[in-house]
C-alpha cells in the first residue's frame, strides 16, 4: 500500500483505489478511470514564498485562474514550482501528486465546482487513482472552497 492509499485509509474517507497502465494525457486519465475529463481532478502545488505552498484542486476540464487565485490568497505573485521542487516538497512526483500523504499537509484549495461529485484524485503512485466523494474529500483535507478556475481554451 502506498503512502496516498494509507494516509486515506486513516483519515477514515471512503474511497477506491482504481489502478490503470500507464497514461499520456487527461483524456487517456479519464478514460483508463471510467470518467469524465472532468471527475479528474488535477492536484497542483503552487508556490506563494520560499517553504509556503498550497495544494489547488482543478477539475481536469478546467485551468487554474492566477487572477482569482492571488485575489483569495491575497498575494501579488505565486508561481509553479519545477518538477524537482514539487518532488520535494510533497513527496510526490508530478503526475502522481495528491492532498492525501504528502510529506507536509500543505493547505487545500478546491473549485467550487468539483462539489457534489464523485471525483479521481491522484493516488500517489503512476497508475494509481483514488476514486472519492469531493464533498467528503473537501471535509477530510479542510479545504478551502472557491471559484478559482477558468475553462480551458
Amino acid at each position: 500500500m502506498n503512502r496516498a492509499v494509507a494516509a486515506a485509509s486513516a483519515s477514515g474517507i471512503a474511497f477506491r483505489v482504481v489502478e490503470h497502465g500507464p497514461v499520456g494525457s487527461l483524456a487517456e486519465a479519464a478514460a483508463a478511470r471510467g470518467v469524465e475529463v472532468a471527475d479528474v481532478v488535477k492536484t497542483i502545488v503552487v508556490r506563494l514564498a520560499d517553504d509556503d505552498y498550497r495544494f489547488v484542486l482543478v477539475p481536469g476540464d478546467r485551468v487554474i485562474s492566477w487572477p482569482k487565485l492571488r485575489t483569495l490568497l491575497g498575494v501579488a505573485r505565486m508561481s509553479m514550482p519545477d518538477a524537482a521542487t514539487a518532488k520535494a516538497v510533497t513527496g510526490y512526483e508530478r503526475g502522481t501528486i495528491t492532498p492525501f500523504g504528502a510529506t507536509t499537509a500543505w493547505p487545500v484549495i478546491a473549485d467550487a465546482r468539483i462539489r457534489g461529485r464523485a471525483i479521481s484524485l491522484g493516488g500517489g503512485a503512476h497508475g494509481v487513482a483514488l476514486s472519492v466523494d469531493a464533498d467528503a474529500a473537501i471535509e477530510t483535507l479542510q479545504a478551502t472552497v472557491a471559484d478559482i478556475s477558468d475553462p480551458t481554451d
